[in-house]
C-alpha cells in the first residue's frame, strides 16, 4: 500500500486505488506458485515448511454493543490480514473486500472492479497454499464506521469506510502510529484461529522502538511491551490458538523503511555514527535472555539454577 499506492515507501508509485491492489494480487499467486514449486520439487526430500507472514494491526469496535462498530471492525481485519489470507486459506478475497470495493468501482463509473479477480483455477490453486502462517504485530486500534464523502479518486484507505482511533490511556512508548495495546493481541490470534481452523502460527515480528534514545539504554519501556504482549500470546495458548514460535523485532537497531536509521527498534543499540558500527546491550537484552532461557517468565531462583 504505501509502495505502489501512496508511494512513501519503494519502488514509490502513487497508483491511486489500484496499484495496492494489483501488487497484491501477485503476490498471492506468486507465493502459491513457490509453494507448489517446493510442494512438488523438495518436499519428500527435505520435509521442510512454506508459509507466509502478513502484519497486521488488532481492530476493536468503539462501541463492541454497536452492531455499525463491529461491522467496521471486521472490516478492518479483513482489509488487513484477511485480504492475503483470505484467498489462502478459502481460496478467494474476502466477501466484505469485493463487495465494498466493487461499489466503489461502479460508482467511479468504471467497467469492473479495482479490485482484481481470481479464475476458478487460480482459486483452487492458491487455496491451502500455507504449512504454517507468520503474523507480525505491533499494535491496536478502536475502529467505527466513517463514509468517505465521494471521491473520483477512491483508494485503499478509504474503501473499508472505518475511522481509527487511540486511548490517549494506552502507553505510546514509540513512534506515533505504534501504541501498546497487549490485549489486541490475544483477540488477533483468536480472530485467526476461528477464521481460518486453528492454522500453525509463528510470531515473526512484534515489538517496539524508541522516540528518544536512552543515553544509559535503560529502555524499560521495552521490557513492559516485551512483558505485556508475550503474556497475551501465552493466553492465546490456553485458548488453544496453535502458536508455535515467537521472533521479538529486533535483534540489532538498523534500517527501517522511510525512517531509515532514526527508528531503533533493536535489542541492542547501533551506533551508526562510527564507522565500525559497535553494539551496546539495552536493559531488555538481560531481561529477554531470562525469558527464552526460561522459555517463559522465570523467578529469579529458575534462572539462577
Amino acid at each position: 500500500e504505501k509502495g505502489y499506492e501512496t508511494g512513501e515507501h519503494a519502488p514509490g508509485l502513487k497508483l491511486g486505488g489500484c496499484g495496492a491492489y494489483q501488487a497484491a494480487h501477485h503476490i498471492i499467486k506468486t507465493h502459491a506458485k513457490v509453494w507448489h514449486s517446493y510442494n512438488n520439487t523438495w518436499r519428500s526430500e527435505q520435509q521442510g515448511m512454506v508459509g507466509i507472514s502478513l502484519t497486521s494491526g488488532w481492530g476493536e469496535p468503539v462501541d463492541p454493543h454497536s452492531q455499525t462498530d463491529r461491522d467496521a471492525a471486521e472490516r478492518y481485519i479483513q482489509f488487513h490480514v484477511g485480504w492475503f489470507a483470505n484467498p489462502i486459506y478459502k481460496g478467494d478475497y474476502p466477501e466484505v473486500m469485493k463487495n465494498y470495493v466493487g461499489r466503489k468501482s461502479a460508482q467511479q463509473g468504471l467497467g469492473k472492479s479495482r479490485l482484481p479477480t481470481f479464475s476458478v483455477q487460480e482459486k483452487s490453486y492458491i487455496k491451502g497454499t500455507s504449512d504454517f502462517l507468520g503474523i507480525g504485530h505491533f499494535t491496536t486500534r478502536y475502529v467505527l464506521q466513517k463514509s468517505f464523502p465521494f471521491l473520483r479518486t477512491s483508494s485503499y484507505h478509504t474503501d473499508c469506510e472505518v475511522a481509527e482511533l487511540v486511548d490517549p490511556k494506552w502507553p505510546a512508548p514509540g513512534p506515533k502510529w505504534l501504541y501498546s495495546v497487549p490485549w489486541g493481541f490475544r483477540r488477533l490470534l483468536n480472530f485467526i484461529k476461528t477464521q481460518y481452523g486453528n492454522p500453525l502460527i509463528y510470531v515473526t515480528e512484534n515489538g517496539v522502538s524508541e522516540k528518544v534514545q536512552c543515553t544509559q539504554l535503560c529502555d524499560e519501556w521495552r521490557i513492559e511491551y516485551l512483558k505485556g504482549y508475550i503474556n497475551e500470546i501465552l493466553k492465546a495458548l490456553n485458548d488453544g490458538v496453535n502458536v508455535k514460535g515467537y521472533t521479538a523485532w529486533s535483534l540489532l537497531d538498523k534500517f527501517e523503511w522511510n525512517k531509515g536509521f532514526s527508528e531503533r527498534f533493536g535489542f541492542y543499540h547501533v551506533d551508526f555514527k562510527n564507522k565500525n558500527k559497535p553494539r551496546y546491550p539495552k536493559a531488555s537484552v538481560d531481561y529477554y535472555k531470562k525469558i527464552i532461557t526460561a522459555n517463559g517468565f522465570p523467578n529469579q531462583r529458575e534462572v539462577m539454577s
